[in-house]
């Protein structure tokens, strides 16, 4: 099973994502636990955010990274100097390690673009040791990333596509309150915890938050590189203006809220 976030370009993904998601990690691992010595599986490790900030939290055993996506595998491998860190292409729904390899497996805005998202999670515990942690988190779409909303509302405004779009967004999987908690005990994790973790999104100017998405990257992006060049120049204008908000083009900052679960395998 693959993935339902699609990225053309490493750069252009940093921009769009990987910068915050790095900002993201360093809370996810709090929130998660990790210890000295651990073996531990990065699900989803796109340009390394999760991967690299695990190997520089503790003195870990071995950090194998996996991704779906070739062209993360092959950027996260580029930047990789570690020796405790492995990189391979894999598939969160079939993970290539046998029951039990692993400390923790941890997701990091992953799972959220998984069609089947709880059997990922089945197999994160699968090859978890007893005793041993599975961890995910996702960003709230529908209500905790208002720089995003703001453009899938603007676009909504306009077509019926745009509303198709905006309902996927909004909810995909395990984003509503208590759906990963739910997952998660579903597939047999004990003392499962839900919390929120939160960061702000620092954009310089409008072309810092729309290049990418302009490029074609990521959800929002593949519908705006589906539209023709009359409906590309209403919606580059109107998002901008719901950027701007009547003040000149500039600096603006969001917070984003992500939903945050861990379980214990038993």
């Amino acid at each position: 099973m693959g993935s339902s976030f699609s990225i053309h370009n490493a750069d252009g993904y940093e921009q769009l994502m990987g910068r915050w998601s790095k900002d993201l990690a360093p809370q996810f691992i709090a929130f998660s636990g990790i210890s000295d010595g651990e073996r531990i599986l990065d699900v989803g490790c796109g340009t390394g955010s999760l991967t690299f900030a695990l190997a520089n939290a503790a003195d870990l055993g071995e950090i194998e990274a996996i991704d779906y996506s070739n062209i993360f595998v092959e950027e996260t491998i580029r930047r990789n100097a570690d020796p405790r860190i492995k990189v391979r292409q894999a598939d969160a729904c079939a993970l290539p390690f046998d029951d039990g390899t692993f400390d923790r497996a941890l997701a990091l805005l992953v799972l959220h673009f998984v069609p089947e998202a709880e059997k990922a999670v089945g197999e994160m515990r699968r090859v978890v040791r007893p005793g041993g942690v599975v961890a995910g988190a996702v960003w709230d779409h529908l209500g905790g990333m208002p720089g995003m909303r703001m453009v899938v509302d603007t676009v909504a405004a306009y077509s019926d596509r745009g509303r198709q779009l905006r309902a996927r967004y909004c909810f995909q999987p395990m984003m509503q309150p208590g759906e990963m908690r739910q997952a998660f005990a579903d597939q047999g994790l004990v003392d499962v915890t839900e919390a929120q973790l939160m960061v702000r999104m620092d954009y310089q100017s409008f072309d810092d938050l729309w290049a990418p998405i302009a490029a074609g990257e990521g959800p929002l992006g593949n519908y705006v590189a589906s539209l023709d060049a009359l409906e590309r120049e209403r919606t580059d204008a109107a998002v901008r203006d719901a950027y701007e908000a009547g003040r000149p083009d500039g600096p603006r900052s969001f917070a984003n809220i992500a939903w945050a679960c861990r379980g214990i395998v038993p």
